[in-house]
């Protein structure tokens, strides 16, 4: 009975949070000022940077407390150091949740706000009152050692599972980060890079995902290591001021990311809110307190930079909550079971089935060989994502609850003999992403040959890839039998994989960004300065200097990032964007656009309605992603092929036929137009294209726009 009232108090405390009606940001911002007026000149300079690493800034004695915070996107990371025990009780575990890219690989929109919501009851239990994330950088680059916290490649996919993730967690009470802001595609010294971007890219392609979780209510936005055209991010006028808060309509708190500040006067006058963590002015000349006495910055300068910092804390109760010591909600703990759960439905709606020659499912009492870097160890990124978790459960663990411990045999290492005479081999490779690194696109040596030897030596291989992003496949891609990508899965994500592969489950992931046959192909190739090469290390040991240099990253590709580079180049890459095998088979028919009279004409600031009929010709009951995509047929500037403006994951039983339904927005189709600085629709002919990926297409349907 004591389980169940607690369980009833947490389910009470999350609806209680998200019934709540927020004062408006002008009543917030107006408490602000009172509070500041009631500080003293360094109380208020303070008030500029964090504390201790992971807190905002306060003044307890005048109303304003420290406030937690904690990485990460993909669960909650604890491995804080806490000045005083009494301000922060952590606890010892917390649910590793699976990568962002794997959950975005599910086109699964409900999972990501209950991840959202499950990440953001466990920042409760923590007594984390923000959390830095969701991240949302676009894939640009496939060797980004960052891109696993990430979204994929795609503006629409990304906004729809962010603003979605945005509403589970602040449901909880707990706020969300939004971050990187902006243009941190790369990872190769990143507080050295100088994102070179048009203003098109910019609105189409880098910023509709942070613009989603804006619209979603998100609390605070991180600014990013690099500079955008010649400034840094964290101290920019126009990537603040104009762009975040102006084109964007932000009006809550903005941080820095940590330690990415450099001259105090532009950070003060950016509309920055708070420099974190605040501890270290190695690469600062001047402090705020040296330029206030100067008389180059005023009292009142300050004051502005700290009231949305303050206004948003008051707005969403986070002063309240710990001055009444409700910050933590010791309850939520005993929903960590269904966290758990959580983690393996995401998985296996996530793990994308590549490649299938007949040998999957296995049949039951296999006798399997595993070999491979992640046999026996839980795939995971490193960096500020990086969550222990707990009841962690290997590959090998998974396979042997599945098949049976006698009838799985472990090689990490993967001799030739051993797989030459086995039944089947499961290879458990990738790559062990993290952030401020880049990888190549190749995998690590010994990685590389195991699963080329094992694909050449016995026919029924199946490769697991466990990695943050696209990795080169091409030597081995035609004789691996089957292929999976796991991503990062979680804690226990392996046991989704290990029932795909029984059969249990249906696989019904797409990947979420394209993989190309030879990083020659990637709009990405000419990122790096010239001489440089790329390490495994564990960091770059010089990530932190100073910056004595920079080097420029051209955006060359403007707004064909992705499947929008390889179809406009005509580029043929290994697996296309949305792309994922089932063990059903389905089809797409009778496509229409539901609308009066034989020409479909898309009435301005409204919409289309598409419908189209998904059959399963399959045995097994199985989920398919519809995907809508829109192409303008003569267009007067650069436009993609086509560009995803809506999808649908379906599931059909065997033999059943659904109509799925999309309204295409006539806000959705348009580009935006750097002369007038603002979207633009062009009058003309277009087509929806309808299908199961970017290049799996069904149905081509015609509209005009008059």
């Amino acid at each position: 009975m004591k389980k169940l009232l607690l369980s009833l108090a947490a389910v009470a405390l999350c609806v209680s949070v998200s019934a709540q009606s927020l004062m408006s940001w002008d009543e917030a911002t107006l408490k602000a000022k009172e509070l500041v007026s009631k500080l003293t000149l360094e109380e208020k300079l303070n008030m500029t940077h964090g504390y201790n690493r992971f807190f905002l800034p306060g003044v307890p004695s005048k109303g304003i407390p420290y406030v937690f915070m904690s990485d990460a996107s993909v669960g909650v990371r604890i491995n804080h150091s806490i000045p005083d025990p009494k301000m922060i009780q952590l606890p010892k575990k917390t649910t590793q949740f699976p990568s962002s890219i794997l959950l975005a690989a599910t086109f699964n929109p409900s999972l990501s706000e209950a991840c959202g919501k499950a990440v953001g009851e466990e920042s409760r239990m923590c007594g984390v009152s923000v959390l830095l994330g969701p991240g949302m950088n676009i894939y640009r680059n496939s060797q980004c050692g960052r891109n696993f916290e990430y979204c994929g490649e795609d503006p629409y996919l990304a906004a729809r599972l962010v603003e979605k993730y945005v509403t589970g967690m602040q449901s909880t009470g707990t706020l969300s980060c939004l971050k990187h802001f902006v243009c941190n595609n790369t990872e190769f010294y990143r507080r050295r890079s100088n994102s070179i971007v048009d203003e098109r890219a910019l609105m189409e392609i880098y910023t509709p995902a942070f613009k989603a979780g804006i619209d979603a209510g998100a609390a605070c936005v991180m600014t990013s290591y690099n500079q955008l055209n010649g400034e840094w991010a964290s101290q920019s006028k126009y990537v603040i001021k104009d762009l975040l808060r102006g084109t964007l309509g932000f009006k809550g708190l903005v941080m820095s990311d940590w330690s990415a500040i450099y001259d105090w006067k532009k950070v003060v006058l950016s509309g920055q809110n708070a420099d974190m963590p605040g501890s270290n002015y190695f690469y600062v000349k001047r402090t705020a307190k040296d330029l206030v006495e100067a008389g180059e910055l005023t009292e009142k300068d300050i004051e502005e930079m700290i009231i949305p910092q303050i206004a948003t804390c008051i707005r969403f109760g986070l002063y309240d909550r710990i001055l009444n010591g409700k910050q933590y909600a010791w309850e939520l703990k005993n929903k960590m079971p269904e966290h758990e759960k959580l983690v393996s439905e995401i998985a296996a709606e996530g793990i994308v089935l590549l490649k299938n020659n007949g040998i999957l499912p296995l049949q039951k009492g296999s006798r399997i060989l595993l070999v491979g870097r992640w046999a026996k160890e839980i795939a995971q990124g490193g960096g500020s994502s990086k969550v222990k978790g707990y009841n962690l459960v290997s590959l090998q663990k998974a396979l042997e609850t599945e098949f049976g411990k006698e009838n799985v045999t472990v090689s990490v290492e993967g001799y030739r003999t051993d797989i030459v005479n086995a039944d089947v081999v499961i290879c458990a490779t990738g790559t062990r992403d993290r952030e401020s690194t880049e990888r190549p696109f190749l995998m690590a040596k010994e990685d590389e040959q195991l699963v080329r030897d094992a694909t050449l030596n016995n026919k029924r291989t199946i490769v697991i890839v466990n990695s943050g992003s696209g990795i080169d496949m091409s030597a081995w891609n035609e004789n691996a039998a089957a292929i999976l990508y796991g991503f990062y899965p979680g804690q226990n994500g392996n046991t989704a994989m290990a029932e795909i592969l029984a059969g249990k489950i249906n696989p019904s992931g797409k990947l979420p960004m394209t993989i190309e046959k030879s990083f020659k192909d990637s709009p990405a190739v000419d990122t790096y300065p010239e001489g440089a090469s790329l390490t495994v290390a564990a960091r770059n040991p010089n990530e932190k200097m100073f910056q004595t240099w920079t080097y420029d990253i051209h955006y060359k590709e403007s707004i064909l990032v992705g499947y929008r580079w390889y179809e406009k180049k005509n580029i043929e890459p290994l697996y296309p964007f949305g792309f994922g095998l089932s063990y059903s088979k389905f089809s797409i028919s009778d496509g229409k656009i539901v609308a009066k009279g034989a020409k479909k004409i898309m009435p301005k600031d409204g919409c289309l309605k598409v419908a189209v009929n998904v059959c399963n010709e399959g045995q097994r009951d199985g989920k398919e992603v519809v995907q809508f995509y829109v192409a303008e047929k003569n267009p007067t500037v650069l436009r993609p092929i086509k560009e995803l403006k809506a999808f649908e994951k379906v599931s059909v039983k065997p033999g059943e036929k659904k109509v799925v339904t999309a309204d295409i927005a006539y806000q959705t189709i348009g580009f935006w137009d750097e002369k007038s600085h603002c979207w633009k629709v062009n009058p003309g002919e277009y087509e929806i294209l309808v299908g199961t990926s970017s290049k799996d297409i069904a149905a081509t349907l015609p509209f005009t726009v008059e």
